[in-house]
């Protein structure tokens, strides 16, 4: 691996680690670049988790020793999505690589629209009014599903696990990050097994984008009222779009 390719990576984490921390959404920009620099789509699915468990070992051990996270009350909503997550990577793994492509390219665009529409704002405005939880069941089934998409594919999930512990299970907003940052970390360490049992993970590239999201998520972490959460969302929309149409070929 050439020093520019070493440097491209650890910036791609460092600036994912920056968008996770402040807005979300961070594996939008990292999926396409490992494609980008070569890997197979399926390879790069898999090695982009390395950095999304690095960086979310960080945030639920910052929100335990806060006070603000006891991973042990949060249980009954984590296990369905282990077990969605299992059938997504498992999924994942044995999908045709042609269609994982025009799948990632597809969702790319998708959610060039998602973020545009600003749906945070909308499940910020709801968070208020929410004052009872849904049954079990309907939580399980809900959380089952996010899981498969996360183990699936990963990029975007947060946005629909903040949606679910909001509208669903009836956290509010600040509460439903920190729960949301534990269920990452749960169920991605099962979709990175599945994948590195497939051999579809890429060490090195994986441990310097992980290097990046570690620094990334320290440095928004202590600068998030400098830089703001509205101007990584301009920069997000851009490269979203950018890759999601290099990804289809259009250019």
């Amino acid at each position: 691996m050439e020093m520019t390719d070493v440097t491209i990576l650890i910036l791609a984490g460092l600036a994912a680690g920056v968008i996770n921390t402040l807005a979300g959404s961070g594996s939008l920009i990292t999926l396409p670049l490992l494609m980008f620099m070569g890997l197979p789509p399926a390879v790069a699915n898999g090695t982009n988790r390395i950095g999304v468990v690095v960086q979310n070992i960080v945030a639920t051990g910052n929100f335990i020793r806060q006070k603000e996270l006891s991973p042990k009350k949060e249980w009954s909503l984590v296990i369905p999505t282990l077990f969605g997550s299992l059938v997504g990577a498992l999924i994942a793994v044995e999908v045709n690589e042609d269609f994982l492509n025009y799948f990632i390219g597809g969702l790319l665009i998708v959610m060039f629209f998602v973020i545009l529409l600003k749906p945070t704002s909308w499940i910020k405005g709801k968070a208020g009014r929410v004052r009872t939880t849904r049954s079990r069941i309907i939580n399980s089934a809900i959380f089952f599903f996010i899981g498969v998409y996360g183990g699936f594919i990963q990029a975007g999930v947060g946005l629909f696990l903040l949606a679910g512990l909001v509208l669903s299970a009836g956290y509010d907003l600040v509460k439903a990050n920190s729960v949301k940052v534990l269920m990452v970390l749960s169920f991605t360490i099962v979709a990175l097994v599945i994948f590195l049992l497939a051999g579809k993970i890429v060490w090195s590239y994986g441990l310097l984008l992980a290097a990046g999201n570690a620094a990334g998520a320290w440095v928004a972490s202590r600068n998030a009222r400098k830089i703001g959460a509205k101007n990584i969302r301009y920069i997000l929309l851009a490269v979203v779009l950018f890759s999601g149409l290099k990804v289809l070929g259009v250019f």
